[in-house]
């Protein structure tokens, strides 16, 4: 998997390590998050969120994957803290 990150943004507060994304990708068309964590301490403070936007932010960038995915668990977070909007899948012609 990790020939395939785009990278990592990190959550620090009083200079301690307290979260982080992982934006991973496919090696063409799909980006995602597998790993959002959060010291238990920071949840609900924006440390999971800010970063959230910074990852899709850059994932976003020229040249990058344009859409991402994530799992139904964190599902309210995603939507909710981070502002993702749900977009139904299905098949593509080949």
């Amino acid at each position: 998997m990790y020939g395939h990150s785009l990278g990592w943004v990190c959550s620090r507060h009083d200079g301690e390590f307290v979260g982080f994304v992982d934006v991973a990708w496919d090696g063409g068309a799909h980006a995602f998050l597998p790993d959002t964590v959060v010291a238990p301490a920071h949840r609900r403070a924006a440390v999971g969120s800010e970063p959230v936007a910074e990852a899709a932010r850059g994932a976003g960038r020229p040249g990058a994957p344009g859409h991402g995915d994530f799992v139904d668990g964190p599902r309210p977070f995603h939507l909710d803290a981070c502002g993702f909007r749900p977009k139904a899948a299905g098949p593509t012609p080949l």
